[in-house]
């Protein structure tokens, strides 16, 4: 199979009949053997009936459908997993994203020159002030940060190569940091195709002011992630030893002071109380890198989410 397209999707039941003919169309003009994955992230409209709908007039068209909403996250992962196709393609559920970049995107993954490919969506229709600016700033932090040039780090429209998406999991918010995740795997050929973005069709955007918020924190989380994961201690043990040596030094200094001078008080001193502060936090960031050893060392499987239903898929 040439092309799996994954959509994850939040109520979209208006847009779904659009979208599924006009990515048929799009696999029919360029002769790819394809696979639509729809993935029902709980709607509580009629999206997974129109989805079973779909299926009977395309059978190309296969869904899983979750059984509350677990985020964007779960839906990808969950997903990826299930994807035949030797380049896997996302986009949104909102008509915002065009299927007519499509092929290019297929090409750039399927010549070799790219592992994963992230949509830019240079001119937007979003409001200015709300998602513009925001999403700049974020775009702005996120590069420096990875050291990944990418404009567009949360564009839903990406495309990738098999071994990507069955060598990363996704979970939590981290679907906006994919890029990133696809890079600690390993992964270094990564680039960027400015992609036509359109006004939304129908219903309402899903996403408010705290993704920004929950990006930022999810961005600490994988880039900690990323370089500690399988050597925790190397991070809680080089700060434990920091704190512990500085306890240890202060102690030395007021022991010292106390035999010289026999008058000095040792507990009036701010000094005496830093250095014990200091010498419990190394102890604990110690045990810290201890423990996490231990669970990364003993730890396996992968997130698993309760799905409902399923279409088209063993």
């Amino acid at each position: 199979m040439n092309i799996s397209v994954v959509i994850p999707l939040l109520n979209e039941e208006e847009s779904l009949p659009e979208l599924a003919e006009w990515i048929a169309r799009v696999m029919k003009d360029n002769n790819f053997s394809y696979e639509i994955l729809f993935v029902d992230d709980g709607s509580t409209d009629r999206s997974w009936e129109v989805i079973q709908q779909l299926r009977n007039s395309n059978p190309n068209i296969k869904g899983i459908r979750f059984q509350r909403n677990y985020g964007k996250s779960a839906a990808l992962n969950e997903a990826f997993r299930a994807s035949a196709g030797d380049v896997v393609i996302t986009m949104d559920a909102d008509l915002q994203d065009s299927p007519d970049e499509i092929p290019e995107l297929y090409r750039m993954i399927a010549d070799g020159q790219f592992d994963l490919v992230s949509g830019w969506k240079k001119k937007r229709y979003d409001n200015t002030l709300t998602k513009n600016i925001p999403s700049k700033f974020f775009n702005a932090v996120t590069r420096k940060v990875s050291k990944i040039k990418l404009h567009d780090f949360n564009c839903g429209l990406k495309s990738y190569s098999r071994r990507v998406v069955k060598s990363i999991e996704v979970y939590g918010e981290m679907h906006r940091y994919i890029p990133v995740i696809a890079k600690w795997a390993g992964f270094k050929k990564i680039g960027e195709k400015v992609v036509e973005h359109r006004k939304r069709k129908y219903g309402v955007t899903k996403f408010g002011w705290d993704r920004f918020i929950n990006g930022f924190l999810d961005l600490m989380s994988i880039t900690f992630v990323g370089k500690f994961s399988k050597k925790p201690m190397h991070f809680f043990g080089l700060w434990g030893m920091v704190f512990f040596l500085i306890g240890l030094v202060t102690s030395v200094v007021l022991i010292v002071s106390k035999i010289v001078n026999a008058e000095y008080a040792i507990t009036n001193r701010p000094t005496f109380y830093i250095a014990l502060t200091t010498l419990i936090i190394g102890v604990q960031l110690f045990l810290a890198g201890f423990l996490s050893e231990l669970i990364s060392r003993n730890s396996s499987g992968r997130n698993s989410y309760l799905i409902e239903e399923r279409a088209g898929l063993d």
